[in-house]
């Protein structure tokens, strides 16, 4: 099994937190999109999603697969 890298360009740590995000005005309600993230880079895409108002939330990896 690979491990995910993190989704911050030209960052190849293993990632640790998952970004969860849409954009309203493409996106339905269930459409969600996934980023990963390592601890340094976490907060840097939280912050770049909501700076542009879309919805994000922040889970540890680990969530990913329970569920």
């Amino acid at each position: 099994m690979s491990v995910a890298q993190c989704s911050r360009a030209g960052c190849r740590t293993d990632a640790e937190w998952q970004v969860v995000w849409r954009n309203p005005r493409i996106h339905s309600a269930e459409r969600r999109k996934v980023w990963v993230a390592c601890p340094d880079h976490v907060e840097f895409l939280r912050d770049y999603l909501a700076s542009r108002s879309f919805p994000v939330d922040v889970l540890p990896l680990a969530s990913a697969s329970a569920s």
